[in-house]
């Protein structure tokens, strides 16, 4: 069956960065568009960003463009974000998300929290 899992969240102070990653496995990686949710105390979860199969098509909240980038390594079946100069706002669970045979996937969660 379909396993995300996530890493690389931690404290950060304002300004900082780090780089998440997710692995997947039981799918063809290659074949689906991959995401980065968030969501933090007492909000909704939300889409952060998206990538395309091939890595050419993204897409961002307004919130995060011009700071996160999302990327994909296919051989490694890997999914990263990438987040420069974070916000205390930016303090969340992130998750990865994969729609994949009609279901939606989701992983455990990485907490990232901003804070000085």
């Amino acid at each position: 069956q379909v396993q995300l899992v996530e890493s690389g969240g931690g404290l950060v102070q304002p300004g900082g960065s780090l780089r998440l990653s997710c692995a997947a496995s039981g799918f063809t990686f290659s074949g689906y568009a991959m995401s980065w949710f968030r969501q933090a105390p007492g909000k909704e979860r939300a889409m952060v960003a998206s990538i395309s199969p091939t890595g050419v098509s993204t897409f961002y909240a307004d919130s995060v463009k011009g700071r996160f980038t999302i990327s994909r390594d296919n051989a490694k079946k890997t999914v990263y974000l990438q987040m420069n100069s974070l916000k205390p706002e930016d303090t969340a669970v992130y998750y990865c998300y994969v729609y994949y045979s009609r279901r939606d996937s989701w992983g455990q969660g990485t907490q990232v929290t901003v804070s000085s």
